[in-house]
Parts: structure tokens; C-alpha cells; sequence
């Protein structure tokens, strides 16, 4: 005699399995949006360098034609 595995087992073994995978697309976002928030911050950084460096060129610039 076999006995009949339950529908609602069926039913909690895909939700387990669609549970990993929606978390899986989660944390694959969310590493794409680090990405960005990183890449951002870095180019502000960038800029702020290069601003630095146009701004002690022209006091520099200044100082000589002094």
C-alpha cells in the first residue's frame, strides 16, 4: 500500500523553493543599486579632486604673477 503524499506538502516545498529564488533576485538588486551608490559617490570624489587641484593650480598661477 502507497500512500499519497499531500498536496499541501507539494504546495510548501514550490513556495520554499519560489522564496529562494524572489530572495536571490533581492539580493542581486540590491548589489546593483551598492553598485551605483558606489560608482556615484566615487565620481563625486573625483570631481571634488579635480576642483582641489584647478583651485591650487590658480592660486599658484596667482602667487607667481605676483
Amino acid at each position: 500500500m502507497t500512500e499519497a503524499i499531500p498536496l499541501w506538502v507539494f504546495a510548501v516545498i514550490i513556495l520554499i523553493f519560489l522564496s529562494g529564488y524572489m530572495a536571490f533576485r533581492a539580493m542581486l538588486a540590491e548589489r546593483k543599486l551598492d553598485q551605483q551608490f558606489i560608482e556615484r559617490e566615487g565620481q563625486i570624489y573625483m570631481d571634488r579632486i579635480h576642483e582641489d587641484k584647478l583651485r591650487r593650480e590658480s592660486e599658484n598661477e596667482q602667487q607667481r604673477s605676483n
